[in-house]
């Protein structure tokens, strides 16, 4: 195109036209008037970068045998030798070991939940829609996934599905500003919620304002009603600060996520929940207390020929 006044004219148009629709997009949240088109998007470029992750990723296809394979608690054990004859398969680069360590720790993570998984990639990062924290992901409603289903990977809860094609879904994690989780402390089942604040740490507010908590203490998500968005039991993290109640009706806590959301990789989503809440049991395993060195104190005793004494 020519550089004419018309045509300065109509690139400071069409950019106008492109931020009016981000704001619209933005203000609007999941009723946006645009989920359509993004759908539309997902439907038409997912299996494009579902392609390209696949001709990049030598271990597609074992993620793929995952998604595949998990159901119930009952195939647990099933799953368990599925895995390990995937790794065996993934071969012996570092890379590929780590991702094998990935897959088993998620699928524990299940199995002490008793969630029923479909295993995923992570093919893209950033905002397909607005200025989010969001990842793309390798599965679709294809593969069973639907709206409003809970992301968790080995350590924990990662986010929730909100827009799905036929091949990718996009995940909203946990840390985005937008995102707010029920949540419940451990042993003392103190009731807040969390909200994401774009960074590696969540703010979450309790509904007790004189409830006894202190830094180290952990929670795991509350649950929803039928068990969407969020399944019940899934570890969210433990508290780095207490703010100070100040006579407040809440109390605010400082919480610092178990997931890295920096370094996603593979992902679960929950396409079955638990059929009893697991409560605490999908905490990690408190780290055991050192023993304490035993001390040994040595007295000399004077022999008859010591000349101190005479």
């Amino acid at each position: 195109m020519r550089d004419t006044r018309e045509s300065r004219l109509l690139l400071v148009l069409l950019v106008a036209i492109a931020f009016a629709l981000i704001t619209v997009d933005i203000r609007g949240g999941e009723q946006s008037p645009l989920d359509g088109a993004r759908r539309a998007a997902a439907a038409a470029f997912g299996p494009i970068e579902n392609g390209v992750a696949r001709a990049v990723n030598p271990v597609g296809n074992a993620v793929g045998a995952v998604r595949d394979s998990g159901e119930r608690h009952t195939r647990i054990s099933a799953l368990e030798h599925e895995n390990a004859a995937l790794k065996a398969r993934l071969g012996s680069s570092d890379r590929n070991r780590s991702r094998a360590a990935e897959l088993d720790k998620m699928l524990k993570t299940a199995g002490a939940g008793q969630y029923g998984i479909k295993g995923a990639e992570v093919i893209a990062i950033g905002a397909a829609q607005g200025f989010s924290w969001t990842v793309t992901i390798d599965a679709g409603s294809r593969d069973g996934i639907a709206r409003d289903m809970t992301v968790v990977n080995g350590d924990g809860l990662v986010g929730r599905v909100t827009t799905v094609g036929a091949h990718t879904a996009t995940v909203l994690l946990a840390n985005d500003p937008e995102f707010t989780v029920g949540t419940r402390m451990e042993t003392t089942n103190e009731i807040g919620f969390g909200n994401g604040q774009g960074g590696q740490s969540l703010r979450v507010e309790l509904l007790n304002g004189r409830a006894d908590v202190k830094k180290g203490d952990r929670m795991v998500t509350f649950g929803s009603s039928a068990d969407k968005p969020f399944v019940p039991g899934v570890p969210v993290g433990r508290v780095v600060k207490v703010e100070p109640a100040n006579g407040d009706l809440t109390r605010t806590l400082q919480v610092r996520p178990y997931v890295t959301f920096s370094q996603l990789d593979i992902v679960g989503i929950v396409v079955q929940p638990p059929r009893e809440d697991p409560r605490d049991t999908v905490l990690p395993a408190r780290p055991a207390k050192p023993a304490p060195t035993p001390t040994i104190t040595v007295t000399a005793t004077p022999t008859a020929s010591d000349p101190t004494r005479s």
